[in-house]
């Protein structure tokens, strides 16, 4: 298949077009080490989608179901996840019908969890109690671009203080990991009043929330981008980078994987399928990152 990524024999990868993801693959590896930077999602991407035979939480989940929230609370989120969640997947809509609802959904979300009183000092306990999880592989993927000083930009629509905590309790959070998302606002008693603009939701991860973050004309050199993501909004990720040479487009594909096989194929170079690993990124790494 590619004998220098034995990963991708793997029974959960899927690719349409073999010999153009080998030839990206070697491109950027040919263009080198300073040329690359990875763009990520972060739920469901970076951590896992199920553990132990049941969802994993994102960083929404994590603080919605926890002991900071009062059951009224919860259930007003519960009720939200079930009007919005099936319009969000829904084949048959298209982005610009879903958008405002989306809007819609992170709006009312935020507003609920803003009275709430969640307090700052709560959210490292939140998160060692939530049981979420990062995918297996996640140490040498963080370590090894650390090591490199790979750039990782992790752009995510859910909860920025929560999954920086996350990584933070998995200490690898270091210094080459940037993360764009929505985070909370604090009064002086560290008492959450609302979340910071913009609203970042899953199908506005774009250019239009990144206006005025330097961060892509920072990194105008790098040409190279190894993106993952695990939904079709995530592959605008990378729309505001300057100048692209490669790019090669990773998705993992978690839920209705028959349903879903054909789009994903069509939009991702290569597509996982219910695979809790990131041994496929680990193993394209460490071939281009290689002497």
């Amino acid at each position: 298949l590619c004998p220098q990524v034995p990963e991708l024999q793997k029974a959960t990868v899927r690719i349409r077009q073999l010999e153009l993801v080998r030839g990206i693959i070697q491109a950027i590896k040919e263009q080198g080490v300073t040329k690359l930077q990875v763009i990520s999602d972060f739920d469901m991407t970076l951590s896992r989608f199920g553990c132990n035979g049941r969802r994993c939480p994102t960083s929404h989940n994590i603080l919605n179901g926890s002991r900071v929230v009062s059951e009224d609370g919860k259930k007003k989120l519960m009720d939200l996840l079930h009007y919005y969640y099936p319009i969000e997947i829904d084949p048959n809509r298209t982005l610009e019908e879903k958008r405002p609802l989306m809007v819609e959904w992170w709006t009312k979300a935020h507003e609920l969890l803003s009275q709430q009183k969640i307090r700052k000092d709560d959210i490292a306990q939140i998160v060692r109690d939530s049981g979420v999880m990062l995918r297996d592989g996640f140490n040498e993927l963080f370590d090894r671009l650390h090591k490199y000083n790979v750039p990782l930009f992790i752009f995510s629509a859910g909860i920025g203080d929560i999954l920086e905590e996350i990584i933070r309790q998995a200490n690898v959070f270091h210094s080459n990991v940037n993360v764009v998302s929505n985070y909370m606002d604090f009064d002086d008693n560290g008492v959450l009043t609302r979340f910071k603009a913009p609203l970042i939701h899953i199908y506005n991860k774009n250019n239009s929330v990144l206006q005025g973050t330097e961060y892509f004309q920072q990194l105008s050199t790098r040409t190279s981008i190894i993106l993952l993501g695990d939904s079709m909004g995530d592959l605008t990720m990378a729309d505001g980078v300057p100048s692209v040479e490669n790019i090669l487009k990773i998705g993992f594909l978690n839920d209705k994987v028959e349903e879903q096989r054909g789009k994903y194929l069509d939009a991702y170079d290569i597509v996982l399928e219910s695979d809790e690993t990131l041994d496929v990124v680990n193993g394209i790494l460490r071939y281009v990152l290689s002497e």
